[in-house]
């Protein structure tokens, strides 16, 4: 009796033995396994990340940008076409009293970048007030109403300036801010952020009883309100991209800034020689973004659409005819009515370029000599 329970002993304990090794075989294959999964998923990220080269990452944050913001402010001005005769500047309903807009110091000599309907035409004058308070007498040096820009000069040195900044590579989601003069001098230098929600956007507007169409432009959600015309959209370190245009009226959250590159090569004359004399083709022209606001039936994929030629200009006595397309200028292939701008805002007056136009697919070169404007 004594050695069967003494053998039922000895199995229990061999059985209990055979379980534990089991148990734990079954635990260290189990730990083995999740270790080998999580060592295969971290060498997969690793490579996805060094194989593909052009791979996007985030924007790194810039701590500085409080920084720049607060000097972005010191280049921001008020334009006027009536000059401000009270004691204060800081009036109710400034911007109907005295029609005020903003603008944007670009040389610390006094150039000044800001709207057309803002600052008026070539050869006007308007009146300039600083971020110290002072009001200058400006000259628009240069003016161009189918973008909306002009360029104000004054007769002060060492002033604030913005850098430049290159709008052919903002982004969609981009952080930008707006500064600007919101209902007149009573909020000045007011400071917005946003995003770039779009771009290339082409937009009608609805002025003097006639449709305008402006093209290429950036799309932002930083608020833009009246007197915010001709103020900067920047971006993170303080540069500008854009000058804010138009804000949709019954809408919040949707304006409209002119990109900066389109007016780049004007300033560099402006800056290296004093003057900008304007090269002129002779045409109205859209892209293939402002066709459906024309006629739904005309089907364009690259080009511009020529709408119409000026009658004295250089185009009026050459094969060219309304609803033509133009393809291309010299070795320039153009997409948009701002690169045909850019393109041409390079040449002088007097100078060739060589048109490819289209006409019921059928392709032919023109030799153009540009004009003054």
């Amino acid at each position: 009796m004594y050695f069967e329970e003494k053998k039922k002993n000895k199995e229990r304990l061999i059985m209990y033995c055979l379980m534990v090794v089991i148990i734990t075989l079954l635990f260290v294959l189990i730990l083995r396994t999740e270790v080998n999964n999580n060592s295969t998923v971290a060498e997969y990220r690793a490579q996805k990340v060094n194989f593909d080269d052009n791979v996007q990452t985030e924007e790194p944050k810039n701590t500085n940008s409080t920084n720049h913001i607060a000097e972005s402010v010191k280049a921001i001005v008020g334009i006027s076409k009536l000059k401000q005769t009270g004691s204060s500047i800081f009036v109710n309903h400034a911007e109907q009293k005295l029609g005020l807009g903003s603008g944007v110091v670009i040389t610390d000599d006094g150039y000044i970048l800001t709207n057309q309907h803002v600052a008026g035409n070539k050869y006007s004058s308007c009146y300039v007030t600083l971020d110290d308070g002072n009001t200058y007498d400006g000259n628009v040096v240069w003016s161009d109403s189918n973008i909306d820009l002009a360029i104000v000069k004054i007769n002060k040195g060492n002033l604030e300036y913005l850098d430049l900044g290159d709008s052919d590579t903002i982004y969609l989601a981009q952080e930008v801010y707006a500064i600007g003069n919101p209902l007149g001098l009573e909020f000045q230098k007011t400071v917005t952020k946003g995003i770039i929600s779009s771009l290339n956007r082409t937009i009608k507007i609805e002025e003097e009883m006639q449709n305008v169409y402006m093209e290429d432009l950036i799309q932002t959600d930083a608020t833009i309100n009246e007197g915010n015309s001709g103020g900067a959209l920047i971006n993170s370190n303080g540069q500008l991209i854009g000058i804010n245009s138009v804000k949709i009226s019954n809408a919040e959250g949707i304006g409209f800034a002119v990109p900066i590159n389109i007016v780049k090569p004007i300033i560099n004359k402006l800056v290296s020689e004093g003057k900008f004399d304007e090269a002129w083709l002779g045409i109205y022209g859209y892209d293939k973004e402002a066709i459906p606001y024309l006629d739904a039936n005309i089907e364009i994929e690259n080009g511009i659409y020529v709408a119409q030629i000026v009658a004295d200009g250089p185009l009026a006595n050459l094969d060219i005819k309304e609803g033509d397309i133009i393809m291309q200028i010299d070795e320039t292939k153009i997409s948009k009515m701002n690169d045909l701008k850019k393109y041409i805002y390079h040449k002088l007056p007097g100078e060739k370029v060589t048109l490819l136009v289209k006409r019921n697919g059928v392709e032919m070169t023109l030799e153009v000599t540009l004009a003054q404007k």
